[in-house]
């Protein structure tokens, strides 16, 4: 089985949402197109029912990845979480010392990150580097250009 992927339980239950949305919303039309193909006989020429198999496969795909990320999920209890140092969860303010530019960062697990947003994956090369950091640390992340240098300016967590 692969590793576990981290998420808050708001995260996992908008994720058991989408399985069902799916299920029960995008599905049954499909399977209805199918269905009505099929009655019509020779499905070697078919083009609809081809298409609505294609559909089906596609979706059928998205459901399976969102059930194996169910399956992985390991829900963080943020009360638990040590509030002063970056863990899973943590919104981040960061000066990069290269260009005094100050970023602000959300560590997030699979299926939130949003880099444009500025939720970057816990578990991604940035997310790593600045795992375990606190105020006014330097955290070192190793990027394709070389290394750059992060101050953590600040650190807090939505209640």
């Amino acid at each position: 089985m692969s590793d576990p992927i981290p998420m808050t339980r708001e995260a996992y239950k908008r994720l058991k949402d989408e399985i069902e949305r799916l299920e029960k919303e995008e599905l049954p039309p499909i399977l209805e197109r199918l269905a009505a193909a099929r009655a019509e006989g020779d499905l070697s020429e078919n083009a609809e029912y081809h298409g609505a198999r294609e559909s089906q496969g596609l979706l059928m795909a998205k459901i399976s990845d969102l059930k194996s990320r169910a399956a992985r999920a390991q829900i963080v209890d943020m009360s638990l979480i040590n509030h002063d140092e970056i863990r899973f969860g943590a919104t981040i303010v960061v000066k990069r010392l290269r260009d005094d530019k100050t970023i602000t960062y959300q560590l997030v697990g699979a299926g939130d990150e949003d880099f444009a947003a500025g939720k970057i994956l816990v578990t991604s090369p940035l997310g790593k580097g600045f795992l375990g950091k606190k105020v006014n640390e330097i955290a070192e992340i190793k990027v394709p250009a070389g290394i750059n240098k992060y101050e953590i300016l600040e650190v807090k967590y939505d209640e």
